[in-house]
C-alpha cells in the first residue's frame, strides 16, 4: 500500500507552513504530499493568511522535496482551462524530477466563484469530461492537437511542453454511480473515494471495476484509494484535543468515515481498508501546524506497511 498526506490550505495555512509540512511528510516516510485546490476558507474562523494557489505552491515544493509525490485532491474545472492546466502540471512534473499528479473534479464551492469572480456553471460534468481528455490528450500527442467539443477547442496546438513522466497519474473520484466510473474507466490511473463508510467504498470499488470491464480494461490496471479524515492519539485528551481544533466533536471523534482512535486503532483501520481493496490511503489532516500528530502517524508506518 502507499500512504498520502492529504492537507487543507485554505483553512489557513501560509506556503512557508505547507513547505515545512511538506518536507515533514518526505521526511517521515511517506508516499506523497496532495492538497486541496480551494480559494477560501470553509466554516468559521479567521481567513488569514489567505489563500494560496495549489499549483504554484506545489511548483515551488518540486524544487524543495525531493521524494515524494506531489499533486492535487482535486483541482476543480471551472478554475483553468484546460490547456493551461496541462502546462502547469507538465512543468511542475519536469521541475519535480517526474513527481506529479493530477487530481481532478467538477469543483463544488460555489461560494469561492462568487468571491473571486470565477465563473460556476451548473452543469460542470461535460467540462470534467473534455478536460480529461484534452488534457492526456495534450500530453500524449505526437504532432499539433486539435479538439472540439461542447465546451472547449484547440487548434492546432504544439501540445508542449511534455511532462517529464510517460504517464502522469491521473485520479477521477465521487461517489456517482455510473458517469463518474465510467469517466474514471476512460482516462484515469486512480480511482478515489473519500469520506465514506466503509461499506460505501466497498460498493464504489466494485463499481469502478465494473466499469472497467464494460469498456475491456483490466481493473488491475486501475489503483483504487481512499481519504479519510485522520485522528490519532495515545490518549483520549489527545485525540479530543486534535479534534477540537479541527472543529471535530471532541466527545466523539471516532466513526465509520474517519480514521480515528489510538495507535492500534488506526493501523487497524488501514487493514480493514487494504481487505476493501484499498492500494493507497489519503489521511487528510487539516491541522498543519500540528506536527506532532503528523510525527505520530508518521512513527505508524512500518506496522501500516508490513500488513
Amino acid at each position: 500500500m502507499e500512504f498520502c498526506v492529504f492537507t487543507e490550505p485554505q483553512q489557513g495555512f501560509s506556503y512557508d507552513e505547507q513547505r515545512i509540512h511538506a518536507q515533514t511528510t518526505e521526511k517521515l516516510g511517506f508516499d506523497g504530499w496532495f492538497r486541496s485546490d480551494h480559494y477560501m476558507r470553509m466554516g468559521s474562523g479567521s481567513p488569514l493568511p489567505g489563500p494560496t494557489d495549489a499549483w504554484t505552491t506545489l511548483a515551488g515544493l518540486a524544487v524543495q522535496t525531493s521524494r515524494i509525490r506531489l499533486g492535487t485532491l482535486v483541482s476543480s474545472v471551472t478554475y483553468r482551462a484546460p490547456g493551461v492546466l496541462a502546462i502547469q502540471v507538465a512543468q511542475v512534473d519536469a521541475m519535480s524530477g517526474g513527481r506529479a499528479e493530477l487530481g481532478l473534479g467538477t469543483g463544488w464551492f460555489e461560494a469561492e466563484h462568487k468571491a473571486y469572480g470565477i465563473p460556476f456553471p451548473s452543469k460542470r460534468f461535460g467540462m470534467l469530461e473534455e478536460q480529461l481528455e484534452l488534457i492526456t490528450g495534450l500530453w500524449a500527442a505526437t504532432e499539433p492537437y486539435s479538439f472540439t467539443g461542447s465546451h472547449y477547442e484547440l487548434v492546432d496546438s504544439p501540445a508542449l511542453p511534455k511532462p517529464l513522466q510517460d504517464r502522469v497519474p491521473v485520479i477521477v473520484g465521487g461517489g456517482g454511480v455510473k458517469r463518474t466510473p465510467a469517466l474514471a474507466a476512460r482516462f484515469a490511473t486512480e480511482f478515489n473515494i473519500g469520506f465514506v463508510a466503509e461499506d460505501v467504498i466497498a460498493e464504489k470499488f466494485a463499481g469502478v471495476r465494473a466499469a472497467c470491464e464494460a469498456q475491456d480494461r483490466d481493473p488491475a490496471t486501475l489503483k483504487l484509494s481512499v481519504a479519510l479524515p485522520t485522528l490519532v492519539g495515545e490518549s483520549e485528551d489527545a485525540l479530543s484535543r486534535r479534534a477540537a481544533a479541527i472543529g471535530n466533536d471532541p466527545a466523539s471523534p471516532r466513526g465509520d468515515d474517519v480514521i480515528a482512535g489510538t495507535p492500534d486503532e488506526v493501523v487497524e483501520k488501514v487493514a480493514r481498508l487494504r481487505a476493501l481493496g484499498a492500494q493507497r490511503v489519503y489521511f487528510q489532516l487539516p491541522d498543519q501546524r500540528d506536527l506532532e500528530h503528523l510525527e505520530l502517524l508518521g512513527s505508524l508506518l512500518p506496522q501500516l506497511r508490513a500488513l
